[in-house]
């Protein structure tokens, strides 16, 4: 829309300009045609004055607004009751009355506009009249005939450029309303999804690990090989069921994530919500992120350093964690360092207890 409206602006300026630069010429031109022929005339100090007063009011138009307050109207009755005034001493000035056709139609609505601009060239006809001295045809047609022409082609503009900005708007309107729909349909449509996959794999892989336990309760007595082997395919199914909610879970943007901010103010909550009175987590950032990440990287980054901070807590015994976010050129290093006790990579595991 503004793409739209920046182009209408420039012509709308570029007319008012042209219209303004007619006013003052003609004005200028009527002022020095007077004074050529009246110079001593009794009326040239009133023609002087008037003409001044009717360039001040004028230069004064812009800063009453363009719209039809109370303000404006004032403006433009002073301004049409000075060149009245100028017209009947001086007939020449009716010239002038061109860009103030402009002037009233961009002041008033058309209902309005439609009889000031009659008036004006009334006015004007009535002077060139009694200028010439007859009824000269050309002075009795051309200017109702200029009048009806610039009015009817200012109209007819104003009109388009009302229904061009009312297409505008309802196209705008669409596709907010489009973009609006499509996320609901994209939210139910992921929503479903995931309702069918739950279904599919967490919902099934639940109800055989209870039906297989049930079984188990009933046979530990009477047949405790194989309900142990329940319990070991409950088990394998309850290891599956978790393989498949971790999947969800990176599949799904983190929270922190969600409600925007990026990277490091996500960083920096989690930082937060981590920190207890027994361990202090810090955010350190070198250079800054490009804006926006993908949001993969997010929520790879992000769920590194949840799942970081959480064996820091559980296996280090730490006082102080650092996450450190580095931005280079082409890459982003997340590092997570701690003064826990740590552990020999180089030393064997321990050994695990057979699952029974």
């Amino acid at each position: 829309m503004s793409a739209v409206a920046e182009p209408e602006r420039d012509d709308t300026r570029a007319l008012t300009t042209v219209m303004h630069t007619a006013f003052f010429v003609l004005l200028s031109a009527s002022v020095a045609r007077y004074l050529a022929r009246h110079a001593d005339g009794p009326h040239t100090p009133w023609v002087i004055a008037l003409s001044v007063l009717l360039a001040v009011l004028y230069v004064l138009g812009p800063a009453v607004g363009t719209r039809p307050a109370p303000r404006r109207l004032g403006w433009l009755g002073l301004v049409v009751a000075a060149w009245a005034l100028l017209v009947v001493l001086a007939p020449s000035f009716a010239w002038c009355a061109v860009p103030l056709f402009y002037t009233g139609l961009r002041t008033l609505p058309p209902r309005a506009a439609i009889p000031l601009v009659a008036l004006l060239t009334a006015l004007a006809v009535a002077a060139q009249l009694g200028l010439a001295g007859w009824p000269d045809p050309n002075v009795l047609l051309a200017p109702p005939a200029v009048a009806a022409v610039a009015t009817t082609v200012f109209v007819v503009m104003q009109r388009q450029a009302a229904r061009r900005d009312a297409l505008i708007d309802d196209l705008v309107r669409t596709r907010r309303e489009l973009a609006a729909t499509e996320r609901r349909e994209g939210t139910l449509a992921e929503r479903e999804r995931l309702a069918r996959e739950i279904h599919d794999t967490l919902a099934q892989g639940l109800s055989s690990q209870r039906m297989l336990l049930q079984a188990a309760d009933r046979l530990w007595e009477t047949a405790p090989g194989t309900a142990r082997g329940h319990v070991r395919t409950a088990a394998a199914i309850a290891e599956r069921s978790l393989a498949e909610a971790r999947r969800f879970v990176h599949d799904l943007t983190p929270a922190d994530l969600a409600g925007g901010g990026g990277l490091l103010r996500a960083l920096h909550a989690v930082a937060e919500r981590e920190t207890t009175p027994a361990l202090t987590v810090r955010v350190h950032a070198e250079g800054s992120p490009p804006d926006p990440l993908p949001a993969p990287v997010e929520s790879a980054l992000l769920r590194i350093a949840q799942g970081a901070l959480a064996n820091v807590r559980e296996h280090a015994a730490a006082t102080t964690a650092t996450l450190t976010l580095t931005c280079l050129d082409d890459q982003i290093v997340l590092d997570v360092t701690d003064d826990g006790r740590g552990f020999d990579p180089r030393a064997p595991a321990p050994p695990t207890s057979p699952t029974p």
